[in-house]
């Protein structure tokens, strides 16, 4: 495409003015309009070949040819009309900096210039001309950076600032005089780049971690940053940076001429480049702006622009983001492999050197400055079982592996077929490395970043790279289960013993720890097939068993273990915990403690490795009893209790003796036996003691309220005594959600004389305990009037529910769900719900659940990010489950209407 600016200029532009010889701010008005078509045309025409397939390197450098043509027309102009003539151009330069100087603009990049002169024309003539040049940019609404500056200025910046280093490497002249911009890249080459260049390579390593700590320190993050992500642009422009610094060169095809890139690498940065660019180049366009961020809307668009379609289950953004993140990959390989080589100095040297300093460690692998280093990489073609041993070596001897051997690495790949998979040597070569006391996660980790474990374990390709679009995973599925093995080391090797003293105890316990991770590593691996992923990772693990040499024990807990990954954290989060018949059931379900303690470990592990915010310490306070309370069944192998009735009398007993200098025996009785039978059973009798005087108080105040905060647990009891009502816990819930008070769970308790004794488990809904006396006092004032009917709890919610000025995160949508079971409990029908937060959802599901005449028993409440998971366990007027089908269905459709159309 070529650009011509000067169609839009009138022809007899020099002769507006009545001196016969206008100045630039007499005709500026016509370059304005003229630049301001010209931009409109060839942007919309640019937009066009982008939309029809151009590539990402072609609409970048037509972007910037476009800008060439506008600023050099304008820079000339000013310089003309100011001069009258052609002549100070000897004097001065425009040059291209930072992206633009590489030629590479995306639709709305900000364009950085430098008016570069040679300090003999007046500066408040050079200020001159950048200003009239700047402000004329600035009012076409364009993102301009710029400085002015003599030679001298950039060495001197460029020797204390790092970024104008970067920015004068990839300096490119514009116009004026090329004899000044001629003299500016050879200071660059021999005074710029030829000073300091270790401090340089230093700073840009650093800056890169930097990058990792703000953005993501892993190319998995669910919603990525384009440019400052690890693997993204600017990975590898520093590459580049790096290698400029040290090698000098101006053409990148110097490098494979000096022996430090191969083509097949060039290619590969060419290719990962024009990728990026184009998907940068529609994110420009679709945003409306400048946008690096790939945020779940974002990704949807990308992926329908990219020509990705659903396919079956997996969705069209799923690939796209998958194909995503194995280019991050490469790109981030090439750029550690690049800024490594030109770490790796004076190689020669070292090679002679080496032969005296390197220490054997084993299979032609040494041990040489930290790194583990093989001189002779014939030794892997000879004998492939070495692919194993260099990450067991370097494991062992707690050394990094070099650049080269790496390479070596992704090079031989190919060798690891079904006869290396089955090799004994190497199956417990790779079993030494998961019982071994340090490094594991590290070590897979290592193994997964160079494909080698995907080529090992074949059925753990189904999972790499593979997206959850979802706001609760924020990390892709290979890569969570990489650090759901972490978490799983750290307890095994008492790391988190302050944090989670329960889970370490237990841990220390395993048999086979490396059992234990392998259970870990392969939990998800079903995900890549479709729906039922326990079921379906569970049916690979035979072959994987069989391949890796294990005994038909270890197959069979493993496969158990895969099989019931979801049950622990299903059963602690969302059933009652109280239920004794259901603990017993799953108790018996477990077979073995030692497949309780792996399951229960296995779930802490996955839950921890969501993201920082999923795991809490109600979560752990509910996986621990779960744990105890089957534990305690397997250990004793009674899964009969004796009969609740024995044990209702006993704790009668118990609680009426603790009373009995307090009130009078008769009422403490009349209480005790009024109570459900569920609330005797599940408490210890000092609990229950606790409740009979706020249930005989209650007499005197009508409401009763007591708070006792929780902190070891991150939340707060809140215990209410009321008289039975109609929607009395669809009332509670209404208040506490008009005070920003966030329910984990609630027990509902109905006495048979009319009392009610409600347990609620509350926090913010930040997770954080709620310890403000102020604030608990006013709930406490609106639970008086709502229950008193002096208030209406409806106009409360409402006012919580002020409409915000903020815009939300966008979110991938799903279909709110409601699931009916009458199997799990004895003596309710139990309403498992899935829906979308919002606020007082809690409230209107409980209000919904009232009017459609039914009574909650318990609740139990799951969020996720912006998920929520609610249970209910409801009985109708008559105590009895719900069975008959059409009411059952007007629940379901009544719950998900309510749900949908709350705002």
């Amino acid at each position: 495409m070529q650009f011509y600016i000067d169609n839009y200029f009138p022809d007899d532009i020099n002769a507006v003015g009545d001196s016969g010889m206008a100045g630039f701010d007499e005709k500026r008005p016509l370059y304005f309009s003229g630049c301001k078509n010209f931009l409109a045309f060839y942007r919309d025409e640019i937009k066009k070949l982008h939309d029809a397939g151009a590539s990402g390197n072609e609409v970048t450098h037509l972007i910037c040819d476009m800008m060439d043509e506008l600023n050099n027309k304008l820079f000339r102009s000013i310089i003309y009309d100011l001069a009258g003539g052609d002549a100070m151009l000897e004097h001065i330069t425009l040059v291209a900096v930072g992206g633009y100087g590489r030629g590479e603009l995306n639709p709305f990049s900000d364009i950085d210039i430098m008016f570069l002169h040679d300090g003999t024309l007046p500066p408040q003539t050079v200020e001159d001309i950048a200003q009239k040049l700047l402000y004329f940019l600035w009012d076409m609404r364009l993102e301009v950076g710029y400085s002015v500056r003599v030679i001298a200025d950039c060495v001197e910046m460029a020797a204390s600032d790092g970024t104008v280093k970067t920015a004068l490497m990839d300096a490119r002249f514009l116009s004026g005089s090329r004899q000044l911009y001629d003299n500016l890249h050879k200071v660059i080459f021999t005074q710029i780049l030829a000073k300091s260049s270790d401090k340089f390579i230093k700073e840009k390593i650093s800056d890169m971690k930097a990058r990792r700590d703000k953005y993501g320190s892993t190319v998995y993050l669910l919603e990525p940053n384009l440019k400052e992500g690890e693997g993204g642009l600017r990975d590898l422009q520093t590459a580049i940076w790096v290698a400029r610094v040290k090698y000098k060169f101006s053409e990148l095809r110097e490098l494979i001429i000096k022996g430090i890139l191969m083509d097949d690498e060039l290619e590969l940065y060419d290719a990962a480049l024009d990728y990026l660019w184009r998907i940068r180049n529609e994110l420009h366009y679709f945003s409306g702006r400048k946008n690096d961020q790939l945020n779940f809307d974002a990704q949807v668009h990308l992926a329908a622009f990219m020509g990705y379609k659903d396919r079956g289950r997996t969705l069209a953004v799923e690939d796209f983001m998958r194909d995503y993140y194995r280019h991050a990959n490469k790109v981030e390989h090439f750029t550690s492999s690049l800024v490594s080589r030109c770490i790796w100095r004076d190689e020669g040297a070292m090679k002679i050197l080496g032969y005296f300093v390197r220490r054997p460690v084993g299979d032609g692998c040494f041990v040489l400055k930290g790194e583990l280093v093989i001189p002779d990489e014939s030794v892997i073609d000879k004998n492939p079982t070495v692919l194993m041993r260099i990450f067991e070596l370097a494991q062992k001897h707690g050394v990094a592996l070099n650049v080269r051997v790496k390479g070596a690495i992704r090079k031989n790949l190919h060798l690891i077929n079904d006869k290396f998979r089955r090799n004994r040597e190497v199956n417990n070569s790779f079993l030494n490395i998961l019982r071994a006391s340090k490094d594991v996660a590290e070590t897979l980790r290592l193994m997964h970043h160079l494909e080698f474990l995907n080529h090992y374990i074949p059925e753990l390709e189904h999972i790499y790279c593979k997206v959850q679009h979802d706001m609760y995973h924020i990390y892709t599925v290979d890569i969570h289960t990489l650090f759901a093995v972490e978490q799983t080391e750290k307890m095994l090797n008492g790391e988190l013993k302050a944090k989670m003293p329960v889970p370490c105890e237990v841990a220390a316990q395993i048999g086979k720890p490396e059992l234990l991770l392998l259970a870990v590593l392969f939990h998800d691996i079903g995900k890549g097939e479709g729906g039922g992923h326990a079921e379906k990772g569970a049916a690979m693990i035979p072959t994987i068993a069989r391949r890796m040499g294990l005994s038909r024990e270890s197959s069979e807990r493993l496969a158990f273990l895969v099989r019931q990954h979801l049950l622990f954290a299903h059963i602690s989060q969302r059933r009652d915990l109280n239920d004794e018949k259901m603990i017993a059931q799953f108790a018996r379900q477990m077979e073995t403690s030692e497949n309780l303690k792996m399951l229960y470990l296995l779930t802490v592990a996955d839950v921890r490795a969501v993201g920082a915010d999923v795991w809490t310490n109600w979560k752990a306070s509910l996986f621990q009893e779960l744990y105890e309370k089957a534990f305690s069944i397997l250990d004793r192998g009674e899964f009969q209790q004796e009969t609740s009735s024995d044990r209702v009398k006993s704790i009668i007993k118990k609680v009426a003796e603790m009373l009995g200098d307090d009130f009078p025996a008769t009422e403490i009785r009349e209480e005790l036996r009024a109570m459900p039978v569920r609330l005797l059973l599940s408490n210890t009798p000092q609990l229950i003691s606790e409740h009979v005087r706020m249930l005989l108080g209650q007499e005197e105040n009508g409401i009763l309220m007591r708070v006792a905060h929780q902190p070891e647990s991150g939340y707060s009891e809140f215990t209410i005594c009321a008289h039975d009502m109609p929607g009395l816990f669809s009332r509670i819930t209404g208040v506490m959600a008009a005070n920003g008070v966030n329910i984990l769970g609630a027990q509902i308790n109905t006495s048979k004389n009319g009392k009610v004794l409600d347990i609620l488990q509350v926090n913010s809904p930040q997770g954080m305990l709620i310890t403000d006396d102020h604030r608990w006092q006013k709930v406490q004032e609106d639970m008086r009037l709502v229950i008193r009917g002096e208030a209406w709890v409806a106009d409360l919610v409402a006012k919580r529910q002020r409409p915000t000025l903020l815009t939300s995160r966008p979110a991938p949508r799903f279909a709110t769900m409601v699931d009916i079971d009458n199997e799990v409990s004895e003596s309710y029908t139990v309403i498992d719900i899935y829906a979308h937060d919002k606020v007082g959802l809690l409230y209107l599901i409980s209000s919904t659940l009232t009017e459609l005449g039914l009574y909650i028993g318990v609740s139990k409440i799951s969020t996720k990010v912006d998920q929520v998971a609610d249970v209910f366990y409801v009985r109708d007027i008559f105590g009895h489950k719900i069975t008959a089908e059409e009411k059952l269905n007007e629940i379901r459709g009544k719950l998900i209407t309510a749900i949908d159309e709350w705002i």
